[in-house]
């Protein structure tokens, strides 16, 4: 099973999203990231990078209602 985590424009600390995210969805404009616990967050943007070996997935965010 792959696991990432999704960062918010840059991978530092400061800019984690969400960690241990097995799906990622797209929903109208918004990116759909869920966990290994099925806990959901909606990020409105557009992805910039996904390396699934190293396990993370960079994003760069709108506000997302």
């Amino acid at each position: 099973m792959c696991l990432s985590t999704v960062y918010r424009n840059t991978r530092s600390d400061d800019a984690i999203i969400m960690k241990n995210v097995m799906r990622i969805d797209m929903k109208d404009d918004c990116i759909v990231l869920t966990d290994l616990m099925e806990r959901s967050i909606s990020v409105k943007g557009q992805l910039v990078s996904a390396n699934l070996v190293d396990g993370f997935v960079i994003v760069k965010e709108d506000a997302c209602a």
